[in-house]
């Protein structure tokens, strides 16, 4: 189920931007709309972490994605007709429903066994289809197939189709497992200094990669000349070796200092961040934004499992919904952030994420230093 949606995912987000500028929205007016899309999302997650409960989240992820498949319909049927208020309010359901259903999911796969290494594997069956999503339009976008050119409004039609497939098999799926109904405060929540301070380091991570890739189909065809195919192209190619190194570093090589992971993983993005907002060289720019997508998938059980498989499964579903709701309202501003920094370049854009990235940084050290150095006991019984 969640290969399958995550193929229409990636089909559908990797074009969507572009969709967008097609359908007459500006780079600026694009950035609002993402940037706003991300707010409602958390606000909406925030609303229901104290109201939805285990017992029902079989049921909440049938009818949100139920919901996504008929407003990509709709947008598919209005696609050129000018009605630019109704598609905003469409986009921005449609980005809400996919960070609902997105963010529902592990913590059903925890109702069932829980370990850091789990989370990495959900991780990376995600990333993987995604990019199978990009590879499907990367092939057959500007191409015609039985007299049918293969534009954007296409994919976003193939891509629900591969949506109501996952659907289909969510269906089928039988619950077994006996859900605990149990409630906690984000006081209490909070009250663990790690769990505090993961949530801020959170926060600065999505604001410093939505600021550097944000808007990175935009980027690479309206600041870099890459054609919308090969654009694609590229990313799709990075995305796949991500996840080929992804799934390497997680059977192999993974360094025993978690100080070295976490350098590897952020202290070099950083690095080539701030060397290609100094050169201003596009070639520098590519480099640094694709080895960022590179080093994505790598070490999620490190910088983020081990933080989330501390907490016990009975509130993992309120967990994960404070964790997306502030995850996705630093993802909007970080949009936002991305859409001011545009008009200066994608230097300057790469540049603002560096200074994130290098707070982000320091804040990973000192994680791993009281997580080791303390006894990691969050929120269990």
């Amino acid at each position: 189920m969640l290969a399958l949606f995550s193929i229409g995912v990636g089909l559908w987000g990797n074009f969507r931007q572009l969709w967008l500028q097609e359908n007459n929205f500006t780079v600026s007016n694009i950035s609002r709309i993402l940037s706003l899309a991300s707010l409602v999302s958390a606000i909406c997650i925030f609303i229901s972490a104290r109201k939805l409960k285990l017992d029902k989240l079989k049921l909440f992820i049938t009818i949100m994605l139920s919901l996504k498949i008929v407003s990509m319909l709709i947008m598919f049927g209005i696609n050129g007709c000018n009605l630019n208020f109704l598609l905003k309010m469409l986009i921005i359901f449609d980005i809400v429903s996919e960070k609902f259903i997105i963010l529902s999911i592990y913590p059903m796969i925890l109702t069932i066994r829980k370990d850091d290494k789990l989370y990495s594997k959900r991780k990376l069956v995600e990333y993987l289809f995604r990019d199978i999503g990009v590879l499907i339009g990367g092939v057959f976008i500007g191409k015609t197939i039985f007299n049918l050119k293969i534009n954007y409004n296409v994919c976003l039609f193939i891509s629900l189709l591969f949506l109501l497939l996952s659907l289909i098999i969510y269906n089928h799926i039988k619950i077994n497992v006996k859900l605990k109904k149990t409630k906690i405060s984000l006081k209490k929540l909070l009250h663990n200094k790690i769990i505090t301070l993961y949530f801020i380091d959170y926060i600065i991570a999505n604001i410093a990669i939505n600021i550097g890739l944000g808007l990175k189909m935009l980027m690479l065809t309206n600041q870099l000349n890459f054609s919308a195919s090969l654009a694609t192209n590229c990313l799709l190619i990075v995305g796949l070796l991500a996840d080929i190194f992804g799934i390497i570093a997680f059977k192999l090589l993974t360094p025993k200092n978690d100080y070295l992971t976490i350098t590897i993983k952020f202290g070099i993005r950083g690095l080539l961040y701030f060397i290609a907002f100094i050169s201003n060289n596009s070639i520098l720019i590519i480099i640094a934004m694709f080895w960022s997508i590179f080093i994505s998938t790598a070490y999620e059980n490190k910088t983020d499992g081990v933080y989330i498989n501390s907490i016990a499964n009975e509130y993992q579903l309120f967990f994960t919904d404070i964790r997306y709701m502030v995850g996705i309202a630093s993802e909007s501003l970080g949009l936002f952030l991305a859409g001011a920094m545009y008009k200066y370049g994608a230097n300057a854009m790469l540049g603002l994420s560096s200074l994130f990235v290098l707070i982000q940084l320091i804040i990973a050290y000192i994680l791993i230093y009281m997580r080791t150095n303390d006894k990691m006991i969050i929120c269990r019984k």
